[in-house]
């Protein structure tokens, strides 16, 4: 299809002039591709140059000619009267001659030529393809709408009104059509077509697609031409194969289209699949795998890529000899690395069965320093799992390294391996020590702590450390501690999501099998670290609170007697500098972050299926969150008063103050009592409403108060101002 590429280029550029000096090269070929110039007929179909070709189309008639498959030439000629729009005697007598010869057993041939309205040349453009559809018209037969109703069966057929009915799949109810307006809407769908066989056998496509994945997959490509694996979702997913099985069906088949001969696998996701049509031999696999590489690394990944999708072509002889010879000529360059060298060595020793001299793999572990960056460097995940099990072999200090690498390496498998090996013996308190310096950071490595959390919860009968009731709430806290802080790292964007749909998934399952059977001071702690959590909806805390409340009633807020005053209505104390920081966040809110977020949404709409579209559920939520963080702000802003020399009690404690307070230790710490939006527990300044200033307020100078059973006494107070 060497003529396809250029063709499309002009069409593209509505370029007619340029199109037509290429259009005058090609029809004086020799031979001709029925494939390639079907293709661009379609191409030119929609295009802006359709009118013009279809003053041209005789000079195709020369090159339609040296197409011998009858079936190709048929086609090909139905294209080519699609865009004629010149009515001449040669066409008309070629149309009528190939009809007749097409269908020359058809009794009722005049019938349909007049049904068709083909009794002159003035009505030849598309004749072919109505006559097509006249003749497919028939009681149970299925088609095609292009206007947007989908795929339809003919439930009756009037040739005396030159009326249809059809049930389609994309609208309720049957439709009534005149023939005229069939012509110029509907394709004839034979039985076999993928579309056909959805739309009135789907179970059956199901359970043959549950049989043979690839099987479906070829169908489709064959029928429906190149697709996308999010657009071979739009077609299967529900409508074929049941919407919860999908991905573990998809990703089933996705393994084996790798491996089949038949189907071209793209190199991005956006990018779609393609139907050969011919197998490729092993020799072209390879030869189309390699080229155009020439760095090593390149190399090493194609070889791979190769010999794992095709296990059989090492049992032909030249291939494996040709791949050996290219592995060990890569040896020889002078700019190969350790951790390259290593790669090939393992391709001959896992693939190739070769018994190499010296055992070089032995030898370079135990001389290289820096292994564990050599490991890291490794992109292939097998050759990475054989590294560790040949350093456990060859090192004495692995324990060392699988600690390190435990908080190194991404990949879930790898480290279960490294805990499984490490969890053994003397080795159990090394990672038992490293586990608990990740439980008081968990910032130090977010996704190990995060895999190791969902171990800890998902895998409750395992025997690794923190493996019990406590354990499991002190990783619980870190997770929400973590939570708050990766919401302020924009690099950690998927990984709040992942850990907040951990939270909320199956009716925050977690958080009840986490509060059940803990201490009251425990549950409020929770409660705490997950009010800061950002990424928490009110309804989030609503439910979280709830959840603690049956774990705890006396949680449960005492129930309001009548008359009084709710908290709502209560003066929000605050500093100047307070003030207007709340300000600044609002004004933030519905100046910078709403506008974001409202283009958060529109991107994510754009992914289209909002029903399995996480983005933008995502973005929604974050909208309601920024919406209720905006009103709540601006309830409060509305109650607020700047604190001033006025409002500050010289006789008892009150806001504006600062106390000194000693405990029973008789250790002195001073207090500042300012607002909520003031606050700051590092430097001792506490919201007025907080438990422990509410003890201390209204107290004098030397009288004392109790917080959590301890007492403390007031030493001294004075105004901030």
């Amino acid at each position: 299809m060497s003529y396809l590429k250029e063709f499309l280029i002009q069409i593209n550029n509505r370029d007619f002039q340029k199109f037509l000096v290429l259009w005058e090269e090609y029809c004086t070929s020799d031979t001709v591709e029925a494939e390639e110039l079907s293709q661009i007929l379609k191409a030119i179909k929609p295009s802006d140059l359709a009118k013009q070709f279809g003053q041209i189309v005789e000079t195709a008639l020369p090159i339609w000619r040296l197409i011998t498959d009858e079936k190709d030439s048929y086609e090909i000629l139905g294209q080519l009267i699609n865009l004629e729009t010149t009515n001449s005697q040669l066409l008309y007598d070629l149309v009528l001659e190939t009809l007749k010869k097409r269908y020359e057993n058809d009794p009722k041939f005049d019938q349909k030529l007049r049904l068709i309205n083909f009794r002159g040349k003035e009505n030849l453009q598309g004749a072919i393809s109505r006559y097509d559809l006249l003749n497919h018209m028939n009681k149970g037969n299925i088609v095609f709408h292009t206007a947007g109703w989908g795929t339809g069966e003919i439930i009756d057929v009037s040739n005396v009104r030159e009326h249809l009915i059809i049930e389609f799949e994309n609208i309720g109810g049957r439709k009534d059509l005149s023939f005229a307006n069939a012509f110029k809407t509907l394709t004839p769908l034979p039985s076999e077509h993928f579309l056909a066989r959805r739309f009135s056998d789907p179970d059956l496509l199901e359970k043959e697609g549950r049989e043979n994945q690839l099987s479906l997959i070829k169908l489709l490509l064959h029928d429906l031409g190149p697709k996308s694996a999010s657009e071979i979702k739009d077609e299967l997913c529900e409508l074929v194969i049941p919407e919860q099985e999908w991905t573990k069906w998809w990703q089933g088949a996705r393994s084996k289209i790798k491996k089949d001969p038949m189907i071209e696998s793209p190199g991005t996701l956006k990018e779609p699949f393609y139907l050969r049509k011919a197998e490729l031999s092993p020799e072209t696999r390879l030869l189309s795998a390699i080229q155009n590489k020439t760095g090593i690394n390149d190399l090493i990944q194609a070889t791979y890529n190769f010999v794992r999708d095709t296990p059989g072509s090492l049992k032909i002889p030249e291939i494996k000899q040709s791949l050996q010879d290219k592995l060990s000529q890569l040896l020889e360059r002078p700019e190969i690395t350790p951790n390259q060298s290593l790669q090939i060595y393992l391709l001959f020793e896992q693939y190739f069965g070769l018994q190499l001299k010296d055992n070089p793999l032995n030898k370079q572990i135990q001389k290289n320093t820096n292994i564990e960056e050599i490991i890291q460097s490794i992109d292939i995940v097998a050759f990475k799992k054989r590294l560790l099990v040949l350093v456990k072999e060859n090192k004495q200090d692995w324990p060392q390294i699988f600690l390190n690498l435990l908080f190194k390496i991404p990949q879930v498998q790898l480290r279960d391996y490294l805990l499984k090996e490490l969890n053994k013996g003397e080795n159990k308190k090394l990672v038992e020590q490293k586990l608990k310096e990740l439980m008081e950071n968990p910032s130090l490595s977010p996704e190990t702590f995060l895999w190791y959390f969902q171990k800890l919860v998902n895998d409750a009968d395992e025997d690794v450390p923190f493996q019990n009731k406590e354990g499991h709430g002190l990783f619980f806290e870190s997770f929400l501690t973590l939570l708050r802080f990766l919401e302020s790292q924009p690099t950690y964007k998927d990984l709040v999501k992942k850990m907040h749909g951990m939270l909320s998934g199956q009716r925050f399952a977690l958080v009840r099998e986490m509060l059940q059977g803990t201490s009251l001071e425990y549950t409020k702690e929770i409660l705490l670290l997950a009010s800061k959590c950002h990424s928490l909806s009110d309804h989030d805390i609503k439910i979280l609170r709830s959840l603690a409340e049956v774990v705890h009633t006396s949680l449960a807020p005492p129930k309001q007697r009548k008359g009084t005053s709710s908290d709502d209505q209560e003066i929000v104390w605050t500093t100047e500098e307070g003030y207007f920081k709340i300000q600044e966040r609002i004004r933030q809110i519905g100046t910078t972050e709403m506008i974001e977020n409202a283009r958060e949404i529109e991107a994510a709409r754009a992914l289209g299926d909002l029903r399995e579209n996480s983005e933008f559920k995502f973005a929604q939520e974050r909208r309601a969150r920024l919406q209720s963080e905006m009103k709540t702000l601006s309830q409060q802003l509305n109650r607020a008063r700047i604190i001033t020399k006025e409002d500050v009690h010289a006789n008892e404690v009150g806001v504006g103050c600062t106390v000194d307070v000693q405990d029973e230790s008789g250790k002195n710490t001073k207090f500042s009592i300012l607002g909520p939006w003031d606050a700051d527990p590092d430097q001792h300044i506490l919201s007025f409403n907080s438990k422990f200033a509410l003890a201390m307020m209204g107290k004098k100078k030397g009288e004392s108060f109790q917080f959590k059973d301890e007492n403390f006494n007031i030493i001294d107070f004075k105004g901030l101002y």
